[in-house]
């Protein structure tokens, strides 16, 4: 699946919630996309096919490519513990998706672009691989010379900041901290981690 760049609605009323974050459109229209969207009864979805949709949702939600999706989910399910929660972890500790937790960009999209433009240092060192894996006790900060930037500073002037108890961070340096990995019940993304275990699991 090649990475989306379509209408985001449309793709947050085909799965039935905002994926993206607030959406007043899809609040007013939050039936199925198409021409008969809001009257047509769908047949009943099969097992592999709920889990199928389940992975596509992810997928969009994190902004990663089938390939990518898979290698994650077998560095996932070769650790120890529980699989689905490794998973999640092992997204939301991408450098892309902390940069947008921390509030210094408005959605995960902008988070990456900020990473490939190397506007975004992790331990000092310039960082330019929105798929990055950070670990407890890195620094997460801005350039120096990227701080000025209005799509940066408009973004933390928002209060766009994530309240992650996972997550430090000093808005006026723009500095942050991975504290800990997220622990299950910190991770409020509406996911079904277990279908997409057992979908892999076939």
């Amino acid at each position: 699946m090649a990475r989306y760049n379509g209408p985001k609605t449309r793709l947050s009323r085909k799965f039935g919630e905002p994926l993206f974050g607030p959406d007043k459109v899809f609040e007013k229209r939050n039936f199925p996309p198409g021409q008969h969207g809001k009257l047509h009864k769908r047949n009943k979805t099969s097992v592999y096919g709920i889990q199928l949709a389940e992975k596509q949702k992810v997928k969009y939600i994190y902004g990663i490519l089938e390939r990518q999706f898979r290698r994650i989910f077998h560095e996932a399910a070769r650790r120890h513990g529980v699989t689905g929660t490794n998973l999640l972890q092992l997204l939301e500790t991408r450098l892309d998706n902390i940069v947008y937790r921390l509030g210094i960009a408005p959605s995960r999209p902008a988070a990456r672009q900020f990473v490939t433009h190397k506007h975004i240092m992790v331990n000092g060192i310039v960082t330019n691989i929105p798929s990055y894996q950070c670990k407890p006790g890195d620094i997460i900060e801005v350039r120096e010379r990227s701080k000025s930037l209005e799509a940066i500073t408009n973004s933390v002037s928002r209060g766009t900041v994530s309240k992650c108890n996972w997550l430090e961070f000093d808005e006026k340096l723009l500095v942050g901290k991975l504290m800990s990995l997220p622990q299950r019940e910190e991770i409020h993304e509406k996911i079904n981690e277990h279908l997409i275990v057992e979908l892999y699991s076939k």
